[in-house]
């Protein structure tokens, strides 16, 4: 590893230490002859082929170009290795809770070109649709609700009868969706294991990112729980005030990440899934 990283960055890495095996790669930490600390995510050596570390990169990129973004820019990559800065962890407080808020506005309101992506999409090492889309309703309905729904039923996370259920929403979903907003700069994967804590901020990691619904980060920082989510809320909402009624739509937003949990973990998600297909239904 470290003789790849030395051709990769073109400056001598003295050590690298394989730490974990996650999902579909390997994670490293490495120190540079200088002393500078990076963290790797690789492919393993026999691994097929696959794009998923070259989009998380180009994601990491294109969300770095917003001005004041949190997302955390790459050092180098190729097609099988990502190289990320080392962040020294530090425990989460207020100021850097309302930065955060601030600084994830900010890149939202950056905009994209259209709901989708140039490049391919991966949710962690599942494939994702990210076909350019002038509409979100459809775009949420066929690219994002629609195929993990499918393949949750296929490996058999839901039943017959859960898939009846999430259906209506996806069929729903321009009715549920709320006035219509431009394509936002999301994060697309944001819950609060993608959030490293420096002290005086925060840096977002790890990104399924696309032109996408703004509200849709939001909601899966709630999904999952993060460090004063109020103060991150509250500094969005001055920057970029939510549009009406976005409390109703949280369970809309929050069922594209429960059912590709699904997809990745099996039926322990179901019934999350089938009350945030309920609490969508109801608005």
């Amino acid at each position: 590893m470290a003789e790849r990283l030395t051709a990769l960055l073109g400056h001598r890495v003295r050590r690298a230490v394989r730490a974990e095996h996650g999902h579909d790669w390997d994670i490293s930490y490495a120190e540079v002859e200088d002393g500078t600390r990076l963290f790797v995510k690789s492919l393993p050596r026999t691994a097929a082929p696959s794009a998923v570390l070259t989009s998380e990169a180009r994601g990491l990129t294109w969300l770095g170009r917003a001005f004041g973004s949190p997302a955390l820019e790459p050092v180098a990559w190729d097609d099988r290795i990502l190289v990320l800065p080392w962040v020294e962890e530090r425990e989460p407080s207020p100021s850097a809770a309302e930065r955060l808020g601030r600084r994830l506005a900010g890149m939202h309101l950056t905009g994209a070109d259209h709901f989708g992506a140039p490049w391919p999409g991966y949710i962690g090492p599942l494939p994702m649709d990210n076909t350019p889309s002038g509409k979100w309703p459809t775009f949420y309905a066929e690219q994002r609700l629609r195929p993990y729904l499918r393949r949750a039923a296929d490996q058999g996370g839901l039943t017959p009868s859960d898939v009846r259920i999430v259906e209506k929403v996806v069929d729903r979903v321009a009715d549920l969706a709320g006035e219509p907003e431009p394509p936002a700069r999301i994060h697309g994967d944001l819950w609060s294991g993608n959030v490293l804590w420096r002290g005086r901020d925060a840096v977002l990691v790890d990104p399924a990112a696309h032109g996408g619904h703004r509200e849709a980060d939001l909601a899966m920082l709630t999904l999952f729980g993060l460090p004063h989510l109020e103060r991150v809320r509250d500094a969005y909402n001055e920057v970029a005030p939510l549009a009406a009624g976005w409390r109703s739509r949280v369970a809309l937003h929050q069922l594209h990440p429960l059912l590709v949990h699904v997809c990745l973990f099996g039926a322990a998600y179901r019934t999350t899934v089938l009350e945030a297909a309920r609490a969508a239904l109801k608005g």
